[in-house]
């Protein structure tokens, strides 16, 4: 009877947790279109590229990258940056909460030792004499360890396997938008330290200019009007040398923030370096597959699971809950007796608790966590369409880049030769300075609108490769504790 006790006991232990209450999870569908938008402002291509273009979540930032220097700051960012550092913490946190969940699917077993005396007065004792009595005790306990019958102790611990493996999708996540962001910091420095050069080129001109029409106007030959327009534009290119200089100053203490320490000097760009930063070409797929890839869309699926595995854990609440304390040992009135034969004991104590009236305890608990799953969908939801229209931007701004930039070199060309004549016909007497004045102000407008544009297809590139989940298989997959 003793030994079938036991393998009952064995086969309830082994059987604990083979059970779940939790609903049966199916993936929702996406609530997004099943193509990318299409139309004039997408292009011919929309969600494609060039033939044999990859997927860009099929690239891992090093080959995106092409620009050594940004690939060298990136690194560094990768082992310094503290939102980086934060995130992979909080890894670490989920994996240490998951691991006590798991615990909790194992008795705890543990020694003891203890030992007790005790006086009795006369009138206390059965002998009606004063003594003092001894026990001494030793050990093996099990305490108050859960049959999981109905899946509650599973429940919880798939809730936090779940939140642990939402944790490591929420530090690729980081990591992608960090990426992105030091592409992004890198290619603004890049930009900026153009358009100073172009405002330093344009003072250093207009100074000549300047000093050339002063000569004129003390000759008697040009007017005291066309000297004061003249220094105008000096005096605007020297406020942009100034200002550029500044926006110089802040990227680069962008960039130390995001990277999390100092910068080399050699690493920095002095220009955007265009096709020559990141790969251009990048195919966008197909929406239900490629953004169920993103990061933060996996991230908040594994959240919508944490939140259906909740409700396994209210469900178990209504039925028993059974807990088994158990310990065996030996003990003795005598130190030296402790071990000798016959001073063995045991104790069996199972305990079940059924609930009757809670009022309304368990009842509320299972709805706040259906509620918390359908707030779960819901994000989910809202996760895919953000992510559908991340990339639908993409593609609209990429349908029409092309075009753009060959309009505005076309503005710049026209400009140039627009300055060149409106100079020759104010030299020959034709025309006014005033002319002049406004074929320099269209031209050096022109530059900067390039200048700008061309920052604008650069980090189009970036924003495409962070909206379609760029790089997500670079980063070393979690192993479950």
């Amino acid at each position: 009877m003793k030994y079938l006790s036991l393998t009952s006991i064995a086969a309830a232990m082994l059987l604990a947790g083979c059970t779940s209450m939790a609903p049966s999870y199916q993936q929702p569908s996406a609530a997004v279109g099943a193509e990318w938008p299409t139309g004039a402002a997408y292009g011919k291509e929309g969600g494609e590229a060039a033939p044999g273009a990859p997927l860009a979540a099929d690239i891992a930032w090093q080959l995106f990258i092409v620009d050594a220097d940004l690939r060298t700051i990136v690194s560094m960012a990768l082992e310094n940056n503290r939102d980086l550092r934060v995130a992979a913490l909080n890894i670490d946190r989920a994996r240490a909460q998951y691991q006590i969940r798991r615990a909790d699917s194992f008795p705890s077993i543990g020694m003891s030792g203890s030992g007790t005396s005790q006086r009795l007065p006369a009138d206390l004792s059965v002998t009606d004499e004063a003594g003092i009595s001894r026990q001494y005790s030793a050990g093996v306990g099990m305490s108050a360890y859960e049959l999981d019958l109905f899946g509650r102790v599973r429940s919880l611990k798939d809730e936090a396997l779940q939140r642990y493996l939402a944790t490591q999708e929420a530090r690729n996540a980081v990591q992608l938008s960090l990426v992105a962001e030091l592409a992004n910091a890198y290619l603004t420095l890049g930009a900026d330290q153009e358009r100073l050069q172009l405002a330093q080129q344009t003072l250093r001109n207009q100074q000549d200019a300047y000093a050339l029409i002063r000569r004129s106007h003390e000759l008697g030959v040009a007017s005291m009007l066309d000297l004061r327009q003249a220094q105008t534009v000096v005096e605007s290119a020297r406020v942009d040398v100034a200002r550029f200089t500044s926006q110089i100053a802040q990227d680069k203490n962008a960039l130390v923030l995001l990277v999390g320490g100092d910068v080399p000097d050699e690493l920095l760009p002095t220009s955007q370096h265009d096709d020559k930063m990141t790969l251009a070409q990048l195919n966008a797929g197909i929406p239900s597959q490629v953004l169920q890839r993103r990061p933060d869309v996996v991230e908040a699926e594994r959240l919508l699971q944490a939140a259906n595995a909740t409700i396994g854990a209210a469900r178990a609440a209504f039925f028993p809950r059974i807990s088994l304390t158990a310990s065996a040992g030996t003990t003795s009135s005598a130190l030296s007796g402790l071990f000798d034969g016959g001073s063995g004991f045991w104790s069996f104590v199972p305990q079940i608790n059924i609930p009757i009236f809670e009022g309304g305890r368990n009842r509320a608990n299972l709805k706040m966590s259906e509620v918390d799953r359908d707030i779960a969908l819901a994000q989910y939801d809202k996760a895919i369409q953000t992510a559908f229209r991340d990339v639908a931007d993409g593609l609209a701004e990429r349908g029409t880049l092309d075009e753009r930039l060959s309009a505005q070199t076309a503005l710049v060309d026209a400009s140039a030769d627009n300055h060149v004549l409106s100079n020759a016909r104010f030299r020959s007497g034709v025309d006014s300075y005033l002319n002049v004045l406004d074929a320099q102000r269209g031209l050096y407008a022109a530059q900067q609108d390039l200048i700008t544009l061309r920052l604008t297809r650069n980090s189009n590139h970036v924003a495409l490769y962070k909206a379609l989940g760029g790089g997500w298989n670079s980063v070393p997959s979690v192993a479950v504790p």
